[in-house]
């Protein structure tokens, strides 16, 4: 067992993730708080329920399976192999395929924070050549791959923290429980080894298509009250 990818993977350390819903408040207040037949609290908890099961499949698949999952497992064997311009190219793609500033911004302020605090916890000189305002993949993958993790382990340890964060924004923003929660996640853990037998199989090749995510997070701005930053 790797205590410190536990370390990494909990959502006590400190890389801001809890003040991004990534889209889904805006998704919340359009699916759920606007629909004509949430009436009850009954069919609201049915609605919430449903709106979140279907935004994590689609985390899943879309943005982990097809964008950042494919990230973490290339930019792991860039770390291992000192490929300093391979982690930069992928960087820089990475940031480049995502259509809203808003999760990009995100995306590297959570980066950010990840190797600043990990190379304040862990020291390796191969952090120092890791951009330092990173995309969260990368600095992720970076931190897996200098700790020891093993590059499949990292995907899936990157996954978890995603969906986990995920999950930690519904109890905050819908009605609906924790144990309803927790159990949407823990189906939605059930899944991860399929998803990352696709980015393996398909080479981490990084593609991104995902409107529904992409105009939620761009519409996050223009809500009457927000939660969250994106």
């Amino acid at each position: 067992m790797n205590l410190e990818l536990l370390h990494l993977c909990d959502s006590l350390f400190p890389i801001g993730a809890f003040a991004y819903s990534d889209g889904l408040e805006a998704a919340a207040a359009v699916t759920v708080r606007l629909r004509p037949d949430t009436t009850s609290d009954t069919t609201i908890a049915s609605a919430s329920g449903d709106v979140l099961s279907d935004w994590i499949n689609v985390v899943l698949d879309e943005s982990i399976g097809r964008l950042e999952g494919p990230a973490v497992w290339q930019a792991w064997l860039a770390v291992v192999d000192g490929d300093w311009r391979a982690v930069a190219a992928l960087d820089e793609e990475l940031t480049a395929i995502r259509p809203s500033s808003a999760a990009r911004s995100a995306s590297r302020a959570m980066g950010h924070r990840l190797l600043t605090t990990w190379r304040a916890l862990h020291p390796d000189d191969r952090l120092a050549h890791v951009p330092p305002s990173s995309a969260l993949p990368i600095a992720f993958a970076a931190a897996c791959a200098c700790g020891g993790v093993d590059r499949r382990e990292s995907v899936e340890a990157y996954a978890y923290t995603r969906l986990a964060a995920t999950a930690s924004a519904a109890m905050r923003l819908l009605p609906i429980g924790q144990t309803d929660a927790h159990r949407l996640l823990a189906a939605a853990l059930r899944d991860v080894p399929r998803v990352v037998d696709r980015i393996v199989a398909g080479g981490g090749r990084m593609e991104s298509f995902c409107n529904a995510l992409d105009i939620a997070t761009m519409t996050q701005q223009y809500l009457h009250s927000r939660l969250f930053r994106s």
